[in-house]
């Protein structure tokens, strides 16, 4: 009943008007698939990733970026129609096998930037569902994901084709996810850079423990890493080759956590503070770290403030573009984070509400044991940890990690790794208070259909 009712509602809600004298500006949006803080500019001394390193000299870096879910279907929706995954109706994967659609009625940057003369592409991965609801000028294959050239070259045959009209781009690479063996490292990719690491030059997190088995499998990630960071390089050269540097808003984040276990498809930060960087062509200083607390849901907003379009009522974030050209920020000090499903087996809705000291979790399904997403069951670290019986998943317990309370709350001053959950102790009695009830005033905003099960249980 409540998920026909917000159909009913988004149907009320009017297709977007653009005013005809608002400018026209390109916009290039690069979405990294599953790349956790592994960058070097995000601070990890073991991986070569220049070119992003170079984006992030030349904008703004945000410190604090969070993905609102760490599933890649849920997290491009949100990106794309600016609502959380409960509210957009994207909530687990979306292809054929697991057939999870957004709300045919809700209004996506494609369809709204569509209807203000823009050619619309995307290239490579897109992973939402339905058509008319992404409703892309081209989509394009672009070399299956991991062939940064094809993608490139792509890129440049869009942007030429479209003369003078403005463009939205999005790149949807897929590195670094995992492939059915490995990364994908095992095949050639013609004109693309092979740059390998050594196991003992990996940095392990928090969450994994140092096995020689996880080393490995980090270094075949790192490797991923590196294909994607040429991508990256050959996409900025592309708006340099096309003339379109000057006038293109350009847009780098990861769809979630890096794919460990840990990390993907968790609230956990490990899972959703991720790189963002935006690069403007009006900002006035370069090379910005930001510490506005960002979310996924202020992409679209974003993207529609560059572009001159009104913003959708029910896009709930905010534009990025004030707050570009400063490293301290007031009023961007809270983010909130929701999942249902990856993979359609994979039941587990939680609700997250983090702010720059603390962090609270309801886990709505708590009774259920928290399940792996099948490229994380499958992978070496995984099957490591199965082999040997592991009792740790790096600092925290797998039984702590496979069996969760209703409720977590980490105070981040002193437990930046989200280990001790506080719940219980008096000194933490107002913090949880109030973060229970943001939480729940934010659910309510978003007309969360598990609402009725936090309230009757």
């Amino acid at each position: 009943m409540r998920i026909w009712l917000i159909t009913l509602i988004m149907a009320t809600i009017p297709v977007v008007a653009f005013s005809a004298d608002a400018p026209r500006k390109n916009v290039l949006l690069l979405v990294a698939d599953d790349l956790g803080m592994q960058v070097g500019c995000y601070g990890d001394k073991g991986i070569k990733t220049p070119n992003i390193d170079a984006l992030a000299k030349s904008g703004t870096l945000f410190s604090h970026g969070f993905a609102s879910v760490s599933s890649c279907s849920c997290s491009r929706a949100s990106i794309l129609t600016g609502m959380p995954t409960h509210a957009c109706g994207q909530y687990g994967l979306a292809h054929a096998t697991h057939n999870q659609h957004t709300f045919r009625n809700v209004q996506s940057l494609p369809k709204l930037l569509n209807g203000s003369g823009y050619r619309s592409a995307v290239i490579a991965k897109l992973h939402v569902q339905p058509k008319e609801v992404y409703p892309w000028t081209e989509e394009i294959p672009g070399g299956g994901g991991r062939n940064v050239v094809a993608i490139a070259a792509a890129a440049r045959k869009f942007i030429l084709d479209g003369g003078d009209k403005p463009f939205f781009l999005l790149v949807g690479f897929t590195d670094p996810h995992r492939a059915a063996n490995g990364f994908s490292n095992d095949k050639s990719f013609p004109n693309v850079p092979v740059v390998k690491y050594d196991p003992k030059e990996v940095t392990v997190p928090y969450h994994l423990s140092d096995k020689p088995d996880v080393r490995e499998d980090l270094a075949d990630f790192y490797q991923s890493i590196s294909r994607l960071d040429h991508g990256v390089g050959l996409m900025m050269q592309v708006l340099q080759e096309t003339k379109n540097a000057d006038n293109t808003l350009v847009i780098f984040l990861s769809d979630n956590g890096m794919p460990f276990p840990g990390a993907k498809t968790t609230l956990y930060d490990s899972g959703v503070h991720l790189p963002l960087i935006v690069k403007s062509p009006g900002q006035k200083n370069q090379g910005v770290q930001c510490d506005a607390m960002a979310s996924w849901t202020d992409v679209a907003p974003t993207i529609l403030d560059w572009s001159g379009a009104k913003q959708p009522k029910p896009m709930l974030g905010r534009s990025l573009l004030p707050v570009l050209d400063g490293e301290k920020t007031t009023g961007w000090d809270i983010v909130y984070g929701s999942h249902q499903f990856h993979e359609i087996t994979m039941y587990y809705p939680m609700r997250m509400v983090r702010t720059r000291t603390h962090k609270y979790l309801l886990n709505i399904a708590h009774s259920l044991p928290y399940p792996n997403a099948a490229d994380l069951y499958d992978s070496p670290t995984w099957q490591g940890i199965l082999k040997r019986n592991d009792a740790m998943l790096g600092l925290r317990s797998r039984q702590a990690f496979e069996h969760r309370p209703k409720e977590e709350l980490y105070d981040l001053r002193t437990d930046p790794n989200e280990i001790k959950n506080v719940v219980a102790e008096t000194t933490s009695a107002a913090v949880l208070k109030d973060l229970r009830a943001k939480l729940r005033n934010w659910q309510e905003r978003t007309n969360d259909p598990w609402l009725i099960k936090y309230v009757h249980e």
